[in-house]
């Protein structure tokens, strides 16, 4: 009973917190979902789905699946039917908290209860369940490649007395209601084990030392919680609602941060899928040692990890619970000053604006193509994508010909929201004043920033890939189809950052046959050379290159695309093949 009175009201206070962190619009939307029948009936599936079966893990990984969904499902339908028990055979106890979790201490097996033969048997059935799921728990600490793990987290000393005592709590239970079966009512597994013990110990005194034991597994288990990783269990019934009801991180700590922060379950899935992972000296740099450092504020390693990371949101594609690692990173980045300041006057925005707005640019109905800043210093991405619009006879005009304008990513990068709103303003003004109805981008990282942070009205955002497999579906260029076999590499921000992954295949197949990498899609690997990280040097950066192009060439391609000018650039470098933009494959392959 103390336990459970600590760790209710400690959530308790925790969630007001949290919502009282919130500001006051996010906080508005937040209790309004909680009357919006759609939405709630969202909550409830998600809840159920995410917390108790584990939907997401089982997935990814089936094993650690169903060694969390056990544990999780399992003690729930014990703490279900327990309810139902003391419902059914003594509703006068109902108002006991603790009566359904020492049932079979408490009750006699009578006439009464011998219709109890069912729930007996679930209830044996679930904590069956249960212990198949904690053994499985044993063996991933200490083998963790027997579920596809390479590497787990390591475990502060607060966890290990949370880890001990929850897999204490289940085998105690089983020996305590294995002495009492014979009293109170059992099944196959209980009933069994009473047999034994009865053969060996027939006095039923024997029974108290475990039921005292299982309570203060319980209790300990309870009032630890709140100090471990497995605080997890109860903060993530509220990150749920708050992420169904649109609520987003506004603040580095508080509000939703925090709800994101104790929601991670270190369950260790980040650390395998992080680029840096692939060396040894950085796998506490990873989200979920993040995260533990942002429970302990120390700041000194929160900085470090916060600024090392790449920002290729490989860690939230694959979390479990939907941790963005990424984003929490930026948002400790936004507490520090860097000096930075936006700066327009290599260029005269005035000017271009004017230009664009008097008929000299882009006119309704064209193309405004904005290369970015890392296509200028990949100019041959720059000249095949002007190349394929000439050839298919597209009217376009280039908005950064001259260089010099930058969508704003680097200041977000660094969490200098202010002066990246400025920027975009600017942009804003330039392209809504060119007349262009398309705007035609072959950088990712620029791509997910018009498409996020800017409003456009009515004119397209479209990256070249997307672009080029419209023109080839609707005949207004050819390809020559080659016998060479190509493989996709899929950018961060395209796949993962803008779930653009069908397109570019699609325009790769056009032009020979596609092979896949190992891992692809929302997993493909970073290459290592993303400007998300602000200190990862130049050499360490090394191993993670060659790692990714590992994994794109277990088929054998002949020819590398990918469709990122830093991908481009980093793969160049290391690649023992030829690597290529998509927009050389169309231009090459063109009729």
């Amino acid at each position: 009973m103390f336990g459970m009175i600590f760790i209710l009201t400690w959530c308790l206070v925790g969630a007001i917190r949290i919502i009282a962190q919130l500001p006051k619009e996010d906080r508005k939307r937040f209790f309004l979902s909680l009357v919006n029948p759609k939405i709630l009936l969202k909550d409830i599936k998600d809840i159920f789905c995410d917390c108790l079966l584990h939907v997401k893990l089982w997935k990814r990984n089936k094993l650690l699946g169903y060694m969390h969904s056990s544990i999780a499902f399992g003690w729930f339908m014990l703490i279900v039917i327990g309810h139902i028990e003391v419902f059914f055979y003594a509703p006068h106890r109902a108002k006991l908290l603790y009566f359904p979790i020492f049932f079979r201490y408490f009750m006699a097996e009578d006439d009464s209860t011998m219709g109890g033969a069912f729930f007996f048997f679930l209830m044996d059935f679930f904590l069956l369940v249960v212990l198949s799921g904690i053994a499985l728990a044993i063996i991933k600490r200490v083998h963790s490649r027997f579920f596809g793990l390479r590497r787990t987290t390591n475990p502060s000393f607060m966890d290990l007395i949370g880890l001990y005592s929850l897999w204490s709590i289940f085998p105690l239970r089983l020996f305590a209601e294995g002495f009492t079966a014979d009293i109170s009512g059992g099944s196959f597994l209980t009933k069994s084990l009473n047999h034994v013990f009865h053969a060996f110990l027939g006095n039923h005194m024997n029974m108290l030392p475990t039921w005292w034991a299982y309570s203060l597994a319980l209790g300990i288990f309870f009032c630890v919680l709140p100090f471990t990783r497995y605080m997890h269990i109860p903060t993530e019934i509220l990150l749920i609602p708050l992420r169904n009801a649109g609520v987003r991180i506004r603040h580095p700590r508080k509000g939703y941060a925090e709800a994101e922060i104790y929601s991670c379950p270190s369950c260790g899935v980040c650390i395998d899928a992080c680029p840096m992972g692939v060396m040894k000296t950085h796998i506490k740099d990873t989200t979920v040692y993040l995260n533990r450092q942002l429970r302990r504020n120390n700041e000194a390693r929160i900085e470090e990890i916060s600024d090392k990371c790449l920002l290729c949101g490989k860690c939230t594609a694959v979390c479990p619970v939907g941790v963005e690692g990424d984003k929490l990173r930026i948002a400790q980045r936004s507490m520090r000053k860097y000096g930075i300041t936006p700066d327009y006057s290599a260029i005269d925005t005035d000017s271009l604006v004017k230009e664009f707005s008097t008929g000299s640019g882009a006119s309704s109905g064209k193309v405004l193509y904005f290369a970015g800043c890392m296509t200028a210093l990949t100019p041959q991405i720059r000249k095949a994508v002007e190349s394929v619009l000439t050839k298919a006879g597209i009217s376009y005009e280039m908005m950064d010909k001259d260089g010099g304008i930058c969508c704003g990513r680097p200041m977000l990068m660094a969490g200098r929201f202010g002066p990246a709103e400025e920027m975009i303003a600017k942009n804003t003004e330039i392209i809504r004043k060119s007349g262009a109805s398309t705007l035609l981008l072959s950088c990712p990282i620029c791509y997910k920033i018009f498409r996020e942070k800017y409003d456009l009205g009515d004119i397209e955002i479209i990256h070249h890939t997307e672009y080029f497999d419209r023109l080839i579906r609707n005949g207004a260029i050819s390809m020559r189809r080659s016998d060479e076999k190509y493989v996709y590499h899929d950018p961060c921000e395209l796949g993962r950052g803008c779930g653009i992954y069908d397109e570019p295949r699609a325009v790769v197949s056009a032009a020979g046959q596609l092979v896949e990498a190992e891992k692809n899609h929302k997993e493909s690997i970073c290459c290592g050379g993303s400007l998300g990280s602000l200190t990862l040097g130049f050499e360490k950066r090394q191993s993670m290159t060659e790692n990714s192009l590992h994994n794109l060439t277990v088929a054998s391609p002949d020819r590398i695309v990918t469709a990122c000018p830093l991908c481009l650039n980093t793969f160049r470098r290391y690649a023992d093949r030829p690597v290529e933009d998509i927009a050389e494959t169309v231009d090459r392959n063109m009729n």
